[in-house]
């Protein structure tokens, strides 16, 4: 496994993060909130709408997205022995890193939607040092996240 050498040094061997899968009750509703709240791009909803994909997902950037599979999907999670359990098996929180400004926008739209946040806190921990600023909030699932921005 390639690791970058110093924070915020990328090249093509570098290890990244392709994707997460969230389970969702209703994907569509689901990547409704992440456009509107979130702000994050939609894919394949018309796909999955048409039933040609198994789930859509959102775009984080580039290089990441979230899938948004429903659970009724949990059942043909074969790859591994457990895997079907998997379903509702808690993940503590996702992090999304944003500019100051995106930072702000995010949680007014959430405020704006009423979709409760945390406070902000001061000096978090991750992967690029100290964060300025943190809050978390909750998807309609009971995904949490957590939204930070770096000096």
């Amino acid at each position: 496994m390639s690791t970058a050498t110093s924070v915020g040094r990328m090249t093509n061997t570098t290890t990244r993060l392709d994707h997460v899968v969230l389970w969702v009750s209703d994907p569509v509703a689901a990547a409704g909130f992440y456009e509107k709240a979130v702000g994050l791009e939609p894919l394949r909803v018309a796909e999955f709408t048409a039933g040609k994909v198994s789930f859509p997902s959102v775009r984080v950037n580039e290089e990441t997205i979230l899938d948004l599979a429903p659970r009724t999907m949990a059942e043909r999670m074969r790859m591994l022995p457990g895997s079907a359990e998997s379903a509702g098996h808690p993940v503590n929180h996702v992090c999304l890193s944003l500019s100051s400004g995106d930072f702000d926008a995010l949680r007014a739209r959430l405020q704006e939607g009423d979709v409760p946040v945390s406070h902000i806190a001061h000096d978090s921990y991750g992967a690029r040092g100290n964060a300025t600023r943190s809050f978390y909030f909750r998807d309609p699932d009971g995904n949490v996240f957590e939204a930070r921005h770096y000096g």
